[in-house]
């Protein structure tokens, strides 16, 4: 598959054997095929390429996960246990302890270098922790490497895009589906009934999940020459192709106008009611407040705070992390936490 030609994503679906391409068309009947020498992209009327795609109820049953998973719905999914993340004589987590249930939607917050992403990247196997344990579906994370764990069941977004910028948006999120495919290497290179049925499955989930978080008509569009909110939109919907139980969303409304804020909520919500799991860090506090089921809050590396979003935000020493005021004051309407404040109290020597 070359990465800058939208047409080889499609391409494999039309060379099914007699089993498997009945319900298949070739790429010269997609609309979302812009065509061997076409340079530019054309919008995608979905409801031509899947004309089930134009129901959202089926979109949402596409889209959900059918993954098993062996907690109970409220239970802890994910468990830090007096993790301890330490960098030379830095200590970015100091013995936190928190749990992730399944069906929620966690915020996990905290002034700039209150060690959110460290805990983040702990949970995600970008590091190891020094001491403690993290538990994922009832299984120690221990030494996974960070394959396993997305295959296990985590999957992430980042602070900082990372797309394929020569890729369309729909190859973008074929790639995510490979995380569940079981094709072997060989069976790739000859093209076996299992590949191309798979093949074929991704560029339909794909669809469906580019319809999901709102951009259908842009999968052939390359990711570098999507707007900024569609690029977010893209990371996550590339993140959900994986299959995930855990989705961990890092700041996905940096950038956002008010709008796109408010429309970034009600995705989240529309992806925990669709069966999954969200764990979010995010620095806009209305934005927090309004999407989350519960929060905790970390400074230099310790939690300090751990509830529901009423009850962390009128905490005394949720208040004075944020703005050094005394435990008593009042806890003003912020639009955003963790950027600066008059008075706020200084954040150096942890880490974000």
């Amino acid at each position: 598959m070359r990465a800058n030609d939208p047409e080889d994503v499609v391409a494999g679906s039309a060379h099914e054997d007699a089993h498997l391409a009945a319900d298949t068309a070739t790429p010269e009947t997609l609309p979302y095929d812009p065509g061997g020498d076409v340079e530019e992209a054309v919008a995608v009327d979905v409801a031509e390429v899947r004309p089930e795609l134009a129901d959202p109820t089926t979109v949402d049953a596409i889209v959900a996960p059918s993954r098993d998973v062996h907690v109970a719905e409220g239970e802890p999914l994910l468990s830090m246990r007096d993790v301890t993340m330490q960098f030379g004589g830095l200590t970015a987590l100091d013995h936190v302890t928190f749990d992730i249930r399944r069906g929620e939607i966690l915020g996990l917050i905290g002034p700039n270098g209150a060690g959110k992403t460290t805990a983040f990247n702990a949970m995600t196997g970008v590091y190891r922790p020094t001491s403690g344990t993290v538990l994922f579906d009832g299984e120690v994370i221990g030494k996974a490497a960070r394959n396993e764990i997305t295959r296990r069941g985590i999957a992430r977004t980042f602070q900082n895009i990372r797309l394929f910028g020569e890729m369309t948006a729909l190859e973008n999120v074929v790639v995510g589906t490979d995380a569940r495919h079981r094709t072997s290497v060989p069976g790739a290179v000859f093209r076996t009934r299992r590949h191309r049925a798979e093949e074929r499955d991704a560029i339909d989930r794909g669809m469906a999940l580019l319809e999901f978080v709102g951009i259908g008509a842009r999968a052939t569009e390359r990711a570098r020459n999507l707007p900024y909110g569609d690029q977010r939109r893209l990371e996550i919907a590339r993140a959900l192709a994986t299959e995930p139980k855990l989705l961990c969303l890092d700041e996905p409304a940096a950038g956002f106008n008010p709008a796109e804020k408010e429309s970034l909520m009600g995705l989240i919500r529309h992806i925990r009611d669709d069966g999954y799991t969200v764990l979010l860090i995010e620095h806009d506090m209305r934005l927090v407040r309004g999407v989350t089921d519960r929060i905790v809050v970390l400074e230099f590396g310790r939690k300090i705070a751990d509830g529901t979003p009423e009850e962390v935000t009128s905490d005394p020493a949720v208040v004075a992390a944020y703005l050094g005021v005394p435990d008593d004051a009042a806890v003003p309407d912020l639009p955003e936490i963790g950027g600066p404040t008059t008075g706020a109290a200084p954040t150096t020597g942890g880490t974000r």
